[in-house]
């Protein structure tokens, strides 16, 4: 009696949403038993993605990338973006099979026009667990051109369960810092050699394991600078040494070369006294900074 009573609550909760007037139609898109399929198009240690397409409608994808925190998105890659902005409630919705079964509401959110729809966070995780219990979170909103007409696109958990396992291992193995944590990178020298000190070593080898799944950069600036002692023509020499040196480390990890600029800078652009230690230690640096078009 009482799964009637919640089943029947919620059914008139989706109900009210798309209450429609005696000629509006329901347009449903999801996948069929046939059809369904989930497909983890990325699974490396900078990024995981898991996608499923809805014919007619087009493709969704659960994402997670490295980062300090655990994250997850989601997002509807639409074949015909939305008109305008767009009221929508997200209900998990049990499948056909399973009458008995009471739906659960999500949340709300908000369709931009010619934008992609999206879930983040908490509401995402939610999506997936429900996923994971066999339930179909479903978004329901109004048609863009006609008020009398609404739509529902499902997401559905039919062979879900092999894929979303590899998806939930590939998120364990993610590396513990983020594309920005070292975009831009300062590296220091101990005096007078080519060594760097212990935590710009870490710092490169942080870059070096991301690149190595993530090679694809649009360009890598490395700039090398000295501090004052010695002579200017050595210093400029020493800098150029050491920015070759970085380039052929960052090649080895797989970037191609000619997306390196180097230039050694020698003495110029200090940004410390060096007049104390400390200065001339920060003034011996390497800086990359890194660019990528996505």
């Amino acid at each position: 009696m009482t799964n009637r009573l919640l089943t029947f609550g919620a059914m008139l909760s989706v109900t009210a949403l798309l209450t429609m007037p005696a000629n509006g139609m329901m347009r449903s898109y999801s996948a069929s038993m046939q059809e369904s399929s989930w497909s983890l198009v990325k699974n490396s240690p900078t990024a995981c993605v898991l996608e499923h397409q809805i014919p007619r409608f087009g493709k969704v994808n659960f994402s997670s990338v490295a980062n300090k925190n655990i994250n997850l998105d989601f997002a509807m890659n639409m074949l015909q973006k939305p008109a305008k902005y767009t009221e929508v409630e997200l209900r998990s919705m049990p499948p056909k099979w399973r009458f008995n079964s009471p739906s659960s509401h999500i949340t709300n959110l908000a369709y931009y026009k010619q934008f992609d729809g999206e879930v983040l966070d908490d509401q995402a995780w939610l999506m997936l667990n429900e996923l994971e219990k066999g339930m179909s979170p479903t978004f329901f909103y109004r048609d863009w051109y006609n008020a009398n007409d609404s739509v529902s696109v499902g997401v559905s958990a039919v062979n879900f369960a092999d894929q979303h396992m590899a998806f939930m291992d590939c998120v364990s193995k993610l590396l513990p810092y983020s594309f920005e944590d070292i975009s831009f990178t300062t590296l220091n020298y101990k005096k007078n050699t080519q060594i760097l000190d212990r935590r710009s070593q870490e710092k490169l080898k942080m870059i070096r394991d991301y690149l190595k799944f993530e090679p694809e950069m649009d360009l890598v600036l490395v700039d090398s600078y000295t501090d004052s002692y010695g002579g200017r023509y050595k210093n400029r020499q020493i800098s150029k040494q050491r920015a070759n040196d970085i380039k052929q480390m960052l090649e080895d990890s797989g970037i191609a070369g000619t997306k390196i600029m180097v230039t050694g800078h020698g003495e110029k652009r200090h940004i410390a006294s060096n007049e104390s230690l400390q200065g001339r230690n920060e003034n011996r640096r390497v800086v990359i900074t890194m660019n990528r078009g996505y």
